[in-house]
């Protein structure tokens, strides 16, 4: 797997295409680390370090279905997981039900 840099005007963040664990939450109407208030209904997840408004497609390893979601908060903080998914976005992937699963994610 190939590196991308993004680069912002204060910082270089790198990364690349990453797979591992994704959960999902819905703290709503608490604000996300961007300012944002969390709407459990948005396209939208937790990333470590991406950058806020980086738009990722996440890719689940056992069904292949694929959705976009915009990084808009910090996480997630469990050992092995990698992006924490918003519940509609959990939910158009699959995962909802058992609350995990196995994804591969790469930014637009």
């Amino acid at each position: 797997m190939g590196t991308v840099i993004i680069t912002s005007s204060s910082s270089i963040y790198a990364s690349s295409n990453q797979c591992g664990g994704a959960s999902w939450y819905a703290l709503t109407g608490q604000r996300t680390a961007n300012g944002d208030r969390m709407n459990p209904n948005a396209m939208t997840a937790a990333h470590k370090f991406l950058p806020f408004g980086t738009r990722v497609k996440v890719v689940d390893q056992n069904s292949g279905k694929t959705i976009q979601v915009t990084i808009n908060d910090r996480g997630p903080y469990v050992r092995g997981r990698i992006i924490d998914l918003s519940r509609a976005a959990a939910t158009q992937l699959g995962i909802r039900g058992p609350g995990t699963g196995k994804v591969c994610i790469q930014q637009i």
